[in-house]
């Protein structure tokens, strides 16, 4: 039986990982690269693209690497214990801007942008095979995605809600707003990735395999749950996405940047703080929920139809501030749909780890939920270049200002420049909701 205790210690982990760092780098960058580090939409987009791009050769490795790690720690907890201090002090260098030239500006863009997705592998894959690890109950399994998902998201409401907040509170320049306000989330990172390796234990013992073979990356090609279930995985990420990372030029340029509503500021950072509460929420519910329709493949056709409704419900909204509530209530209707598939898709693919050792004779575990992150980051790079490129191709040019920083030429905000950003917050993800229920329908394990 997993504590209390454990189970929070458990949840600590996607808290830093997923509502921190994660959660700040989808949401944050795009606008930050653009508008206060001075990269073009077409470098920024370029970078992202590469950068995630990379990771889906790394992140099987990753796994490869962790399966056969032996230590007085276990298989998967040292990447966590001994990987958070470095966790967290290149996502605080990551958001620090360089007095450089534009050609050294890219190459600290590039390079620590590099170097945070590599550590970032290096710690969010053990962490997520350290549940096929933990136990082998499914009820515990459930309980334990559903307590990370509640922590993931719950960090990312007090991160979102807080951050104007805290730049405000810091003062002076943009730069120097996003650095210190960073700095602190990278050690808050840090601490919590940290606890989440000294807190949980590793209960069982993969079945490892005698050597490393490339058999093993061709037996996952084999494994028709995993390839249905990483493709679910990528359409998720395209979903979250494209919402993530064009809410900041939805609110400051469709919607005129920050609103009073019932004395409340909400900028792009707090809009999308209601959906987290909502995700909080549901993410608890899941398990609950997906007893009740049956099947966790049938908890995530439904969790799919709510998000393609209130996304395409979304569109008709009119582009005016005044209708404020009305976004954050069809968006916070939309998380309930993420809430309820997040803890489902962690527990999906500790049920694709157990089908893997039986079927091919060893375990993979680090392998299978590395397919996690690749599909996590390869669905964020495609999703945020694809924002950065067809915003560029809406019309959106960069010039530079009086000192010479690259900003957004306000004579390219046209109407075409407004639609293509209100689509990309709700056509786009509705259209990846189809898929994704479609997926989920051909998902062959009905446990």
């Amino acid at each position: 039986m997993i504590s209390l205790k454990e189970k929070v210690g458990y949840a600590m982990g996607d808290a830093a990982a997923g509502g921190i760092t994660w959660k700040i780098m989808s949401i944050a960058f795009p606008l930050f690269f653009t508008d206060v580090f001075g990269l073009t939409f077409a470098d920024a987009g370029l970078l992202m693209l590469i950068a995630r791009l990379f990771d889906v050769v790394t992140d099987p490795l990753m796994g490869s690497l962790a399966d056969r790690t032996q230590s007085r720690w276990g298989t998967f907890r040292p990447w966590l214990i001994f990987g958070s201090i470095p966790f967290g002090i290149v996502f605080a260098l990551l958001f620090y801007t360089p007095d450089l030239d534009p050609v050294g500006k890219r190459i600290w863009a590039y390079s620590f942008y590099l170097l945070m997705m590599a550590l970032y592998t290096a710690v969010n894959v053990p962490y997520g095979s350290l549940l096929g690890v933990m136990t082998d109950d499914a009820d515990e399994r459930n309980q334990l995605s559903s307590f990370r998902m509640v922590g993931a998201y719950a960090m990312g409401f007090i991160t979102l809600f807080s951050f104007q907040w805290l730049r405000d509170m810091t003062g002076g320049t943009d730069a120097h707003q996003y650095a210190v306000v960073a700095a602190g989330f990278g050690v808050l990172a840090a601490v919590m990735t940290l606890g989440c390796g000294l807190l949980t234990k590793e209960r069982l013992k993969p079945v490892r395999a005698e050597s490393f073979s490339m058999r093993q990356f061709v037996d996952l090609f084999r494994n028709k749950p995993w390839v249905i279930l990483t493709l679910i995985g990528i359409c998720t990420n395209f979903f979250n996405g494209f919402r993530y990372a064009v809410a900041g030029y939805m609110l400051e340029y469709c919607l005129g940047g920050h609103i009073t509503w019932v004395s409340l500021t909400i900028d792009y950072m707090a809009f999308m703080a209601f959906g987290e509460v909502t995700c909080m929420v549901f993410g608890g519910v899941s398990p609950v929920f997906t007893k009740w329709v049956g099947s966790k493949r049938r908890a995530f056709i439904w969790s799919a139809v709510i998000c393609f409704v209130t996304s395409v419900a979304f569109f008709f909204i009119p582009m005016n501030a005044s209708y404020i509530w009305l976004m954050i209530v069809v968006c916070v209707l939309t998380s309930v749909g993420i809430g309820l598939f997040s803890p489902l898709l962690w527990s999906m693919y500790a049920d694709v780890a157990d089908y893997a050792t039986e079927r091919f004779g060893a375990s993979s575990t680090g392998l299978i939920f590395s397919s996690g992150t690749m599909s996590q980051k390869f669905g964020s790079a495609i999703s945020g270049s694809c924002i950065a490129l067809l915003i560029g191709m809406a019309g959106a040019q960069m010039i530079p200002d009086s000192v010479g920083n690259l900003v957004l030429d306000p004579s390219s905000v046209t109407d075409s420049f407004y639609t293509m950003v209100w689509s990309l917050f709700s056509v786009f993800p509705a259209a990846i909701a189809v898929v994704m229920g479609a997926l989920a329908y051909w998902f062959p394990l009905k446990k």
